[in-house]
């Protein structure tokens, strides 16, 4: 769910002019999981640049507060949710604390880095939601800690259906700065992109594993 088309727009145009984001339907990206995808994706990049920076703490904020209201913790998805839930944190004034994706395997063995109490209410940061699987991973931890997850804020998501139905299977909500579609919405009107690529960016969100399998064969 986006709340402000003017807002996802304004993400979307930063992601791009400072290439967070980019697009190649010519020369696709390769992800971890091997696959070809037209899109790749690094908000990190946002954190080099105090306008940019300052812009999505504010709109998280504005969000969590008009969305979840008060809230005990920000938590932050390891690694990408890690420096933007703490620039929340600091700004909202509330304690902060970050979920690896897996337990470590030596000294303290913790998956939840910080303090955190059962009973506490928290919302959490994500950088970007692709198929929503590693940050349901934090959502359960917390879960299992003992608080109370109100909902979960990312800058960027692909809109893949998958992401949509496991939120929904989590009963977590979903709120993001920007996704897929302004995305593409943006790119066109600022020439980032060639119109005769649309179909094929919009064949992609589709079905991404068809997509990367054409790809991989052409």
């Amino acid at each position: 769910m986006i709340t402000n088309k003017d807002m996802a727009a304004q993400t979307a145009e930063f992601l791009l002019t400072v290439k967070a984001v980019k697009l190649n339907n010519e020369h696709p990206f390769t992800w971890a999981s091997g696959r070809k995808s037209p899109i790749y994706c690094d908000n990190r990049v946002t954190l080099s640049y105090p306008e940019i920076r300052t812009f999505i703490r504010q709109h998280f904020v504005e969000i969590i507060n008009e969305t979840w209201g008060d809230v005990d913790v920000v938590a932050g998805v390891a690694t990408g949710g890690i420096p933007q839930g703490a620039l929340v944190a600091q700004e909202l004034g509330k304690p902060f604390v970050y979920v690896r994706s897996e337990q470590k395997s030596h000294g303290l063995t913790n998956q939840i880095e910080g303090e955190l109490h059962a009973g506490q209410s928290v919302v959490v940061i994500e950088d970007l939601v692709s198929t929503g699987k590693s940050s349901l991973i934090a959502v359960k931890a917390l879960r299992e800690k003992g608080a109370t997850v109100k909902g979960m804020a990312a800058i960027f998501t692909y809109g893949l259906q998958v992401a949509a139905d496991n939120f929904k299977n989590e009963n977590v909500e979903l709120v993001t700065l920007t996704d897929y579609d302004t995305l593409l919405s943006v790119a066109r009107e600022r020439d980032y992109i060639h119109p005769d690529s649309m179909e094929s960016l919009a064949k992609w969100r589709e079905n991404p594993e068809q997509w990367s399998e054409d790809h991989m064969n052409a």
